[in-house]
């Protein structure tokens, strides 16, 4: 296939965007310079050119060969193609998306193409802290806490909020590939119980606290 040097090139993002899950999120990309992309065939993909995760051309999308796990998620927004901008958006973002895209535009014999990276991120729910046994003269406090990702940074404070060691700590993964961390610390019977759990999500910055 002759590769002939395109009239533009593909601007996408320098760094990763950054998604939310069940958010919707933006696949920024545009022909440099500016110039209409409607007559253009555009094709967005992850390892491979084809199924793909949504593809338009003779001025249309088209659906034929999509990833079934795309279906009825994607859309070009067809608003800003005059301006050269093939963003595509992605709706209710999974764990799964996470990754690398292709953004490929071809005009004629020539093409160009941008890639870009995708990073998920969610924050579970409150941590449940539960008092589950008496054990070497303290007691076993658990705090568990599902629906983070990537898998959260997990943290046990005093009152004062000194961080205080765990005895034990698990991350598993849920259906929908979200974490659920589990984490317990051994507070000797003779000790304050006032334990916080906190529970980061070091991507997003964010963080849930439950105390005891």
């Amino acid at each position: 296939m002759g590769h002939s040097t395109a009239q533009f090139t593909l601007v996408g993002p320098d760094r990763p965007v950054t998604a939310v899950v069940g958010e919707d999120i933006m696949l920024p990309c545009h022909l440099a310079p500016r110039m209409s992309a409607e007559n253009m065939e555009m094709t967005w993909f992850r390892s491979k050119l084809f199924p793909f995760v949504h593809r338009y051309s003779d001025g249309k999308d088209q659906y034929g060969e999509q990833m079934p796990e795309y279906q009825r998620r994607t859309q070009l927004l067809k608003g800003g193609l005059t301006q050269g901008n093939v963003t595509l958006k992605i709706l209710h973002v999974r764990v799964s998306d996470e990754g690398r895209y292709s953004c490929f535009v071809q005009d004629g014999n020539s093409f160009e193409e941008a890639i870009l990276e995708l990073q998920v991120s969610a924050s579970g729910s409150a941590p449940h802290l539960s008092i589950e046994d008496y054990q070497d003269g303290g007691i076993r406090v658990v705090c568990r806490s599902p629906g983070w990702y990537p898998e959260p940074e997990v943290i046990w404070r005093d009152l004062s909020g000194q961080a205080f060691p765990s005895a034990s700590h698990t991350n598993s993964r849920e259906a929908n590939g979200l974490y659920e961390t589990q984490t317990s610390a051994i507070i000797m019977e003779n000790s304050s119980r006032n334990l916080s759990c906190l529970v980061r999500n070091t991507r997003l910055s964010q963080k849930k606290e439950s105390t005891l």
